[in-house]
């Protein structure tokens, strides 16, 4: 069967080029896109009085056709076809006919055709991610509730550092995954623009209605430009863009987990469900879904980073290397769907040693900077020589064998004697955290506002609709 386009050539395409060509093997998952989108450009064509009613009928009707024998697994995806939108008028015009069927493609190019499904395709699977990012970052708000005197050592350099509290900690992922979702959100508005009618590259004589299309799309409107609006891959860039920083953030927390969950730290125990063993060693308790999440964050940064290298330099208008512009999208969306799902499921059932947790407070002196802010605020002691003063006590604290909270007056006047017993309120692990009450600090106080934060994120983003 000669193709759609094969009007001025003379010879059969080489079956190589059919297959070298060809999209079809992965652009047949915006079938929906592109039959949604080649409904509302019939009805268009009808309203503009370019083809009559019938034949819009016609046209929708053969349409929804396609869309059920795809969906029952019915249609015939065929090489020869090169892409989901050659195929579907293909079949289309043998349900209704040539005549009619013929009749589809005016007013349009496969360039607008594909820009409108894969942009219609993103913007579904924006949404969809989002609900997901808001589902995370409700699970960590929850967990944050149930553990604000939850105390464990707060990091720097992986040294410990200062008391923190779990709340607190596990707060700070919540405020990434808002950022997230925020960007995903920003994505959706930026995007939202509907780019057919634009036809190959500069619009088109027939004097159609862009904004009907646009508007029975579910689009704010239509692109202003056409030549950008075929060769336009911002939304797409946007996207496996949001989804790498995303990663970034679920690697974090997914290698602390891992860390935590090991025998050195001691912090969770992850669920049998979502741990795996060894072939070999039957003790073994995996974190294998922390490792994947892990692991995967450089599958999606391989993809944004191979859509900007087939971007650069491309001339307007479309470029079949754009077709290049799917696989590592689609990959990318799977990948951050099935993964945000199940490090959801995880968190929810992760067990917290809170006795661990307490016992690892009880190392690395973290309340040593609690005492040099006493000697600065109570015995109006230059900070520089505070810390040394602090340095010195640690000294000692060690050379007894003891952590600097759990070391009497005695110890602490040995270094100074300025030091009265106030100093040992300040050394005390839960006072060290409540004590920090500054905006966004470890008090119980500031970490509450930090939580009621996320609670009214969560209620403003579901009125969203999203």
């Amino acid at each position: 069967m000669k193709k759609l386009w094969q009007g001025r050539f003379s010879e059969e395409s080489s079956q190589l080029l059919e297959e070298f060509n060809a999209s079809i093997g992965f652009d047949r998952n915006l079938y929906k896109e592109d039959i949604e989108g080649s409904i509302a450009h019939a009805t268009m064509l009808s309203e503009c009085a370019i083809i009559t009613k019938d034949e819009s009928k016609t046209l929708v009707d053969g349409l929804k056709q396609v869309l059920s024998e795809i969906e029952d697994n019915k249609f015939e995806f065929k090489t020869e076809d090169e892409d989901i939108h050659m195929a579907v008028e293909k079949r289309l015009s043998e349900i209704i006919g040539s005549e009619i069927g013929g009749k589809l493609h005016t007013a349009r190019s496969r360039n607008d055709q594909v820009a409108l499904d894969f942009r219609l395709f993103v913007l579904k699977q924006n949404k969809e991610l989002a609900k997901l990012v808001l589902n995370l970052i409700s699970t960590l708000k929850t967990i944050s509730s149930s553990n604000l005197d939850t105390l464990m050592p707060g990091y720097t350099h992986l040294q410990h550092a200062q008391p923190v509290s779990l709340a607190y900690h596990l707060m700070a992922y919540s405020f990434m995954f808002m950022r997230d979702f925020e960007r995903f959100i920003s994505s959706f508005e930026r995007n939202n623009l509907c780019p057919l009618g634009s036809a190959a590259l500069a619009g088109t004589p027939h004097a159609i209605n862009r904004e009907v299309t646009s508007s029975t799309l579910g689009f704010y409107a239509p692109t202003f430009n056409a030549m950008d609006s075929v060769s336009d891959r911002d939304f797409a860039l946007e996207m496996l863009f949001n989804i790498s920083v995303l990663f970034t953030h679920t690697s974090r927390l997914c290698e602390e987990l891992i860390l935590w969950s090991s025998q050195e730290f001691g912090f969770i125990s992850i669920s049998d469900k979502f741990s795996t063993g060894s072939s070999i060693m039957p003790q073994k308790k995996n974190p294998d879904v922390a490792e994947l999440i892990r692991g995967k964050t450089g599958r999606v940064y391989g993809n944004l980073i191979a859509l900007l290298t087939t971007m650069k330099s491309l001339p307007l208008a479309y470029n079949k290397d754009m077709q290049e512009d799917k696989e590592g999208v689609f990959d990318s969306l799977e990948t951050a769907k099935t993964s945000l799902v199940i490090l959801n499921e995880m968190l929810k059932t992760t067990k917290f040693n809170t006795d661990a947790m307490l016992k690892a407070c009880k190392k690395g002196h973290l309340s040593a900077t609690d005492l040099a802010d006493y000697l600065v605020k109570q015995k109006n002691i230059p900070f520089r020589e505070a810390h040394h003063i602090t340095g010195r006590c640690v000294a000692v604290a060690e050379s007894a064998g003891l952590d600097l909270s759990d070391v009497g007056l005695l110890h602490l006047q040995s270094v100074d004697e300025r030091i009265d017993e106030t100093a040992l309120d300040a050394l005390n692990l839960a006072n060290s955290k409540e004590a920090r009450k500054s905006y966004g600090g470890t008090a119980n106080e500031s970490v509450l506002k930090q939580i009621e934060v996320a609670q009214k994120f969560i209620e403003n983003a579901l009125k969203l609709k999203i």
